[in-house]
């Protein structure tokens, strides 16, 4: 792009025009930069341009369920808990709540001329964040294997389930204001990033076609072309041989060509390093960041790009490549509206008093609320009394504030730990005795002991289990064990959990986890067993409210829960083959889609409206879902389609519709889905989208139609079939 001879001193500059597109504005403005100036603007913490009016920013920042690392804020159930819900609708209020804590401290920052302190780059994020309005968030990878140590952060193991929850979430971050975006989303990590946390610094993913595109990309996809993501990240790993962020069917044929990607791509933090030294992909730095940016990496969390003057000189990139870059970016910053009027902008008005406030809080107690999975609930143990005599809880979960917190958190003004939602709910005459009883992962000194003295005391005892950021976590260089050796209950706790069940006092078991836990001896043992997840700020209090009955519980698992690691292949091989309830070739102990209630439904009247369609057409499902119990509740509709004659390898069925509704006693309600054509599709060997004619099942009910599925739920299903007749189509992936 040729230089123009412009300053500030022009009767007013394409840039601050604000009649302008912002497409007119970026490339006018980025005309106006040295390529110095250009290159600044390329690292994540961005240098300020003050001859142009450009202020410093770091685009660094996290809101996976909250705003994060930007002092107090409403933190939410971690990703996984979120995706437990199954409700769309709430997912997105989730996201405009974010969004709004967002622009509140970013606003609140700009006024207070607090900003640019906290521009500090790596440093900044562990000691005071920015608060700036580009999120990386959300983590949409296909959490394939319970093993990995970033599960956590993702919606589950479910392409569509995935996508939809995405989709929401992008579009709750990013409003829906005609010109003006909220904050910018950032779906990550683009793409097959879903190998071990240990070595994905230099892990190569291999993927066939098939697999990538039915299960990888699709999510992707979803948040790209319907939700109109305005960032992608690229992943650390290889995809076939080449680094994610500088490879070209990913972030040009697909990304770009394909799907119609018109906004920037950020590499994961270090990537561009990492693709030098761990890969060793390419011979320099300054070769790594050049090659990056000819492929569609505009943006580096690290500082490889500073190396870009060196590639211009050596030849490896031009000047016109980096302008592509930095138009894209400067881009993304007017659609904020940082070169704006505060007037002009309608997200600058937004008060800071909503940051952290009632209604805030409340939210997140309904989000915990909805994603707690009730797995077991022997003869109706639960509800329980809320004047039972003495309770015992116990358990290195029950008391533990930084537990219900999960990773990239907020911090909140208050939490709720599971032993204080239980105190709060009980009646006045109650007695709660406490003892931690071991830790995570180590037995403490007389922890049994005292373990065993309360709960020969109580009448029941209440059991608070699972994992925490040091068993599951995001491989830091540093970090021994990222990702989970086994998938069982810790040795230590599944000890004291069989030595306080000899006293022979009745149990319940509460799991807090970021990822599935498998604990075959409590199903076959304890009456009540529920998943808890990192459940936020008020997630003891949710909890207590499904112990007591005040919320009679409907989440679902997102994930599938094996029975032990034996049942898995090699974490380090991406095929599907084996691999979630698509593919599973063995028994769960619990399965994808599974939860309990403490009402029952009846679903009736399934219909289609046609039994037979061509491949252009549409298929409408109806059905009625009556509430048969005596309390109100929800009921997760899921809509799951098998392909009776398809002729590649496909899923043994795959969920294609969902809706979470409350229903009343004695209630009936109708429920209508569409089933789109780009839904029956196969994907072939060599990654085609195809419509193939022949018979299909569709399963309606509150799980899928697997065995295990039909035992623990009592076979709470519907079933039809219709077939596309017709000549085989392909159409758009």
């Amino acid at each position: 792009m040729g230089k123009k001879n412009h300053n500030l001193r022009d009767e007013l500059p394409i840039y601050r025009d604000t009649s302008r597109s912002f497409e007119e504005r970026a490339r006018d403005l980025v005309s106006r930069m040295t390529l110095k100036e250009k290159i600044s603007q390329m690292c994540n913490v961005a240098k300020a341009i003050p001859r142009l009016g450009v202020p410093a920013y770091n685009w660094w920042n996290e809101c996976l369920h909250g705003v994060a690392n930007a002092g107090i804020a409403t933190v939410f159930p971690q990703a996984i808990g979120m995706a437990a819900t199954f409700n769309t609708e709430l997912i997105y209020k989730v996201a405009q709540i974010i969004s709004d804590e967002a622009r509140a401290k970013y606003h609140e920052a700009l006024r207070k001329g607090t900003y640019n302190r906290a521009i500090l780059g790596i440093l900044g994020q562990i000691l005071k964040a920015p608060n700036g309005l580009t999120f990386w968030s959300p983590n949409i990878n296909i959490f394939r294997d319970p093993r990995w140590g970033r599960g956590q952060e993702t919606y589950g193991e479910d392409p569509y389930l995935t996508a939809q929850l995405g989709v929401a979430f992008v579009k709750g971050l990013q409003g829906d204001h005609p010109k003006y975006l909220k904050v910018v989303a950032t779906p990550k990590h683009f793409a097959a990033y879903n190998g071990p946390e240990r070595g994905r610094f230099s892990f190569d993913a291999k993927v066939s076609i098939k697999d990538l595109r039915e299960t990888y990309l699709y999510a992707f996809k979803e948040c790209v072309k319907e939700a109109k993501a305005a960032s992608v990240m690229g992943a650390y790993n290889r995809l076939n041989g080449i680094p994610c962020c500088a490879n070209k069917f990913l972030l040009q044929d697909l990304l770009r060509k394909e799907w119609g990607f018109d906004g920037y791509v950020v590499s994961d933090c270090g990537a561009i390093m990492w693709n030098r030294f761990r890969h060793k992909y390419f011979g320099s730095i300054a070769q790594s960041a050049a090659w990056a940016v000819k492929n569609g990496c505009d943006l580096n969390c690290g500082f490889a790009y500073k190396f870009l003057s060196k590639a211009i000189k050596w030849g490896f990139i031009t000047e016109e490549e980096i302008d592509r870059a930095v138009i894209r970016l400067m881009k993304a910053r007017f659609q904020l509206g940082m070169f704006d009027p505060p007037e002009k902008v309608p997200y600058a008005s937004i008060p800071y008093d909503v940051n952290d406030c009632p209604a805030h809080r409340q939210m997140a107690l309904q989000v915990a609320r909805e994603s707690i999975v009730l797995l077991k609930n022997e003869d109706g143990f639960l509800p329980l009394d809320k004047n039972i005599k003495t309770i015992a809880v116990i358990g290195p979960n029950a008391h533990s504030r930084k537990v219900l917190l999960g990773n990239y958190n907020g911090i909140p003004s208050k939490s709720v730990t599971p032993l204080e939602g239980i105190k709060a709910k009980v009646s006045s005459s109650t007695k709660v005795l406490y003892t931690k009883g071991c830790n995570v992962r180590r037995r403490i000194f007389r922890g049994f002991s005292k373990a065993l003295k309360i709960a020969n005391k109580a009448d029941v005892v209440i059991m608070c289990m699972g994992i925490n950021q040091s068993i599951e976590m995001e491989d830091m260089i540093y970090t021994p064990h990222p990702d989970r050796v086994d998938i069982l209950l810790p040795p230590h706790q599944r000890k004291l959990l069989k030595l306080i069940y000899n006293t022979g006092k009745p149990i319940i078991l509460i799991l807090i986890s970021g990822s599935p836990i498998s604990v075959p001896w409590a199903h076959e043992h304890i009456p009540a067993i529920l998943e808890a997840w990192y459940p936020g700020e008020e997630g003891g209090t949710a909890i207590a409210d499904v112990l007591f009955g005040d919320y009679s519980p409907a989440g679902r698992l997102p994930v599938t829960v094996y029975k032990s690691i034996s049942d898995l292949p090699p974490i380090t091989n991406l095929s599907m083959k084996g691999r979630t309830y698509r593919y599973i070739e063995t028994e769960p102990l619990y399965p994808f889609g599974y939860g309990l209630s403490y009402t029952s439904f009846k679903y009736s009247n399934l219909r289609l409206n046609a039994q037979k369609i061509t491949p252009n057409d549409t298929l409408e499902i109806q059905v009625d879902v009556e509430n048969k119990g005596n309390r109100i509740g929800d009921e997760v509709v899921q809509v799951y389609l098998k392909d009776m004659e398809a002729s590649v390898r496909v899923p043994h069925h795959q969920l294609v519709g969902f809706k979470r509704i409350t229903i009343k006693p004695g209630e009936k309600k109708s429920l209508t889905f569409i089933l789109s054509p780009r839904q029956m599709a196969i994907i072939t060997e060599d990654g085609k989208c195809l419509i193939e004619p022949g018979q299909f099942k569709i399963f309606v009910g509150g799980h899928q139609p697997d065995n295990r599925s039909k035992d623990l739920a009592d076979n709470n299903l519907l079933e039809t079939s219709f077939e596309v007749v017709g000549s085989a189509r392909e159409i758009d992936y």
